[in-house]
């Protein structure tokens, strides 16, 4: 997927180990990776775009992504966009269905308090220990040695979009060209995949991101924009430490 995964996981007692967890986790993300890989000649997400193969040819979890990947495109009026690039490209969708399939493996092996990190993006369970909840954060996207805010999350996932790393590569599909009026969106939610995808829409959208952000229901925002202002959902404060 062209990034790095890690994992936390809290262990209940000295004698617990969760290594057989975290390696069944890690294989899932590798069949991933080499089946919705755009690096990868050889992955199914490839093939497709080659015209190799038919959407009816690819494996079911395939078809399920880029169905989802077009409903985002419905919710975002067009922000959200697969196609974006002129290749077919679901990274936006997969990077957090991977971390969340990746979670709940974890979780379904009885390691009930963990976060599975992807490219910044964080799902987190349960508590760092008993009565602290995780904490996140947030990279100012203009003062990379700086946090611009630090949110607590027990149950729920954290997700930012910015130029800060790989510089403009989203594009606003509506105008063909990278979005560049906000340096970094972030969106706390329920739902590690949606929290990821409305970032990039929102990202992808520029200035008129702050008034549909805050039409999301659930989901709870922060956005810097290129010349380093700040905007925030109203619920976005009942998540942060500190700003």
């Amino acid at each position: 997927m062209g990034t790095v995964f890690t994992f936390d996981v809290r262990a209940a007692g000295p004698g617990d180990d969760p290594r057989e967890a975290i390696a069944q986790a890690t294989a899932w993300l590798h069949w991933a990776d080499a089946t919705f890989s755009t690096y990868r000649t050889d992955s199914e997400i490839c093939r497709l775009d080659r015209g190799e193969i038919g959407e009816a040819d690819c494996h079911v979890a395939v078809q399920a992504i880029l169905a989802m990947g077009r409903a985002l495109g419905t919710a975002t009026a067009g922000y959200f966009d697969i196609r974006a690039s002129g290749r077919l490209d679901p990274s936006g969708v997969v990077k957090g269905w991977a971390i969340e399939r990746a979670s709940a493996i974890l979780a379904n092996a009885g390691w009930a308090d963990h976060c599975v990190n992807g490219g910044g993006d964080a799902n987190l369970r349960g508590e760092v220990e008993p009565g602290r909840p995780w904490q996140v954060g947030i990279t100012h996207p203009l003062a990379l040695d700086s946090l611009c805010a630090v949110v607590s999350v027990a149950d729920g996932a954290v997700a930012t979009s910015g130029t800060y790393e790989r510089g403009f590569h989203v594009l606003n599909p509506h105008r063909g060209r990278p979005a560049t009026d906000l340096a970094a969106v972030t969106v706390v939610g329920p739902s590690i995949v949606l929290a990821d995808a409305y970032a990039t829409a929102a990202l992808a959208m520029g200035t008129v991101a702050p008034e549909w952000l805050a039409q999301q229901r659930d989901y709870e925002s922060l956005v810097i924009d290129s010349a380093g202002r700040g905007w925030s959902t109203p619920g976005f404060s009942s998540f942060c430490l500190e700003v």
